[in-house]
């Protein structure tokens, strides 16, 4: 993974390619990870046209314009392929593995891992979706105390096909992450998904998953406006077919790990399936005045988000009794940094 000669024999060529920056995906089994930023932010069309409206959403002081390409903007199965990717990062840095940003992985592996059938047509498909991927460019602000930084990336950098000669099916791939998505695999700013997230056929319920997962986390619950959720999922929608949308995921009630219900006011319930935290380590509802202070810590992001995350972390790590869950809290904030 690491190793290149001191020096070259004279005449040839530069390596252009050195295995230094190569990244083998080999790990069929890795536990679906997804980044929190993708989560967080509705980049990914939802429609099962090519979707070539230019997207801006804006959050609590956060904006993100995502630009398609003329092949439309990548979708949320395509990031299917983002998701594979960032998986098999995770497991190799929690094997105490080398890692880059440039991946090989084998085609036939990215389609079984993530549910998808591998006739010849699933490959002339995973094709689109690389090139939906590297055309979607985002731009975005990042504020950091007083200075505000605005970029902007595709969400994958490159993508290379090799191929079996005479039109055969490929064998292998080469993919470049891009660097906010790579540097957000190495902040381990990620979360764990459920195996069945790519048995979800509709991307409603696909983009509902990942934000009741962002959101709710390990909680017992996440209580969501409807208008609310309608702007995070990034439906184009009108709010009355969303609505209707959700009510049907409700009926079906096929979301893994969690469960919806309608509430007065026009709120959405999102639970845990099989939650029983009966006797367990509670922490309390945080004070008002711990809130305003991870506003300072955290400027421009959504506290409440960060504060599930917190809980789904602290929950994770096995629920130790926390004598000031304010200060905690802020300890996990600074630490993050």
């Amino acid at each position: 993974m690491t190793g290149k000669a001191i020096t070259d024999p004279p005449g040839l060529l530069p390596d252009r390619h050195p295995t230094a920056d190569f990244f083998v995906c080999d790990v069929f089994d890795a536990v679906p990870k997804d980044d929190m930023g993708t989560m967080e932010h509705p980049l990914f069309s939802l429609s099962t046209r090519p979707d070539r409206r230019i997207l801006t959403y804006e959050h609590n002081g956060t904006e993100v314009q995502v630009t398609p390409s003329v092949k439309g903007r990548a979708t949320i199965h395509d990031k299917d392929i983002l998701i594979y990717c960032i998986s098999q990062l995770m497991a190799a840095l929690n094997a105490g593995r080398a890692v880059g940003r440039v991946l090989h992985l084998k085609a036939y592996d990215l389609l079984v891992a993530t549910n998808r059938d591998t006739s010849g047509d699933s490959y002339a498909r995973l094709r689109e979706a690389f090139e939906r991927l590297a055309g979607t460019r985002i731009t975005t602000n990042l504020a950091a105390g007083d200075y505000e930084t605005t970029s902007g990336f595709g969400l994958i950098e490159s993508w290379e096909i090799v191929r079996r000669s005479r039109g055969g099916r490929m064998v292998s791939v080469v993919v470049t992450l891009s660097e906010w998505i790579y540097q957000a695999v190495l902040a381990k700013s990620v979360l764990t998904l459920n195996r069945d997230y790519f048995r979800l056929r509709k991307p409603i319920e696909r983009r509902v998953y990942e934000l009741a997962r962002k959101h709710c986390g390990r909680q017992p619950e996440w209580r969501v406006g409807l208008p609310t959720l309608h702007k995070k999922a990034g439906s184009t929608a009108p709010l009355r077919v969303f609505r209707a949308a959700v009510r049907r995921m409700i009926e079906e009630n096929g979301l893994p790990d969690y469960l919806l219900a309608e509430e007065e006011g026009d709120l959405i319930r999102i639970t845990r399936r099989r939650a029983d935290l009966r006797g367990a380590v509670q922490i309390p509802p945080l004070d008002p005045e711990v809130l305003d202070e991870a506003r300072a810590l955290a400027p421009g992001e959504d506290v409440y988000a960060l504060e599930a995350q917190w809980r789904a972390w602290w929950a994770d790590s096995g629920r130790k009794r926390l004598s000031n869950p304010g200060r905690a809290f802020h300890g996990w904030l600074k630490a993050r940094r």
